[in-house]
């Protein structure tokens, strides 16, 4: 299947102030990147600093900003827009739409829907789905194979949810949001009491609130809450492998890339970014607009935005023991420094 450069940007028209410069009626075979493009691809300049890269390309049209128009209409067509990465997305998901089969919206002889659950007519279940009573499944939905919906649980419109995720007893999603295949929302928290050398089950009894927009990578856990809801607000992103434990507050529009772990009644504000394979520890809070980089361990709450790292730097096996014993005796360091510091004191009076 292709597009005509005219119909991708008539098709984004009303979002977008764009100029197309080349052919209109020039059709495009494929999306690439700038270097892969061939003479039928559509591709984008996002940053001048590949500008250099831009006459090489062998791209049919190059998405750009108006600082570098002149140079890519010497090169060939182009479109030319203020945001050129913001409309490359918006390009990718006209593509998905135009070259992706939707599922017929059917339920499939072997799922099963509970007599009290509510349907949408126009939602779509896949084979082996198993939708809960009291369950609610909106206009819209796409539900795949293996899907578990539990009891009294809740998906918005339009939403979509991939093979074998499971949504718990309880657990909610909004409208539009997708969720990948393996995603668990609603398990256990991970809460017990130490007793005698043992521990007891502390039940969990609150759930998982998931806004609208959100999207949740595969095989991320979500637990439900202890006594509260898990809440994780509109347009939140999470990669795949990351685990949110119980009562953990997410502010909107917040991303986290893959194998974060955020740990029981951490709050994290709106709009941060954690970076993957970081940490951060149970009962901490973020303030709105905080970045982590990745690998970093989140030991105290941030109040004020901007951007932190916190990790060890990596060296050679013998170089890091050296350094971590030396790290062993900072305290002891510490306070012969202070002793000395007081002696030269009481020599200067």
């Amino acid at each position: 299947m292709t597009l005509k450069l005219a119909a991708i940007v008539e098709s984004l028209s009303s979002e977008f102030d764009a100029r197309l410069a080349g052919d209109p009626e020039l059709l495009i075979e494929r999306l690439s990147t700038l270097e892969q493009a061939t003479a039928h691809d559509l591709t984008f300049l996002s940053h001048p600093k590949y500008a250099g890269k831009l006459a090489q390309s062998a791209a049919a049209c190059v998405v750009v900003s108006p600082s570098v128009e002149a140079a890519a209409i010497q090169r060939g067509a182009c479109i030319i827009v203020d945001d050129p990465y913001r409309y490359f997305a918006r390009i990718t998901q006209l593509w998905k739409r135009h070259h992706s089969a939707e599922p017929a919206v059917a339920v499939h002889p072997s799922a099963f829907i509970d007599p009290l659950a509510a349907v949408a007519p126009d939602a779509s279940i896949g084979a082996f789905a198993c939708i809960g009573p009291g369950a609610v499944v909106a206009a819209g939905v796409r539900i795949a194979e293996h899907c578990v919906i539990g009891r009294n649980a809740a998906v918005g419109k339009g939403s979509r949810l991939s093979a074998r995720v499971t949504l718990a007893e309880g657990c909610s999603v909004g409208e539009r949001c997708i969720v990948h295949p393996g995603a668990v929302i609603g398990a256990d928290g991970f809460g017990f009491a130490p007793h005698d050398g043992r521990w007891e089950k502390i039940e969990q009894l609150g759930g998982v609130r998931i806004g609208n927009d959100v999207e949740i990578g595969a095989n991320t856990c979500i637990d439900r809450g202890a006594l509260q809801d898990t809440v994780i607000e509109d347009g939140v992103k999470l990669d795949n492998l990351i685990q949110i434990g119980h009562n953990v507050h997410i502010g909107a529009h917040t991303a986290l890339a893959g194998c974060v772990g955020v740990a029981g009644s951490a709050r994290i504000g709106a709009h941060c970014t954690i970076g993957g394979g970081a940490v951060v520890l149970g009962h901490l809070a973020l303030a709105d607009h905080v970045h982590i980089s990745a690998a970093s361990v989140v030991t105290r709450s941030i109040l004020k935005p901007g951007n932190y790292t916190g990790f060890f730097p990596i060296d050679d096996n013998a170089g890091w023991e050296k350094n971590a014993a030396t790290l062993k005796q900072l305290h002891a360091l510490r306070e012969k420094i202070k002793q000395l510091e007081k002696s030269l004191k009481g020599s200067a009076a």
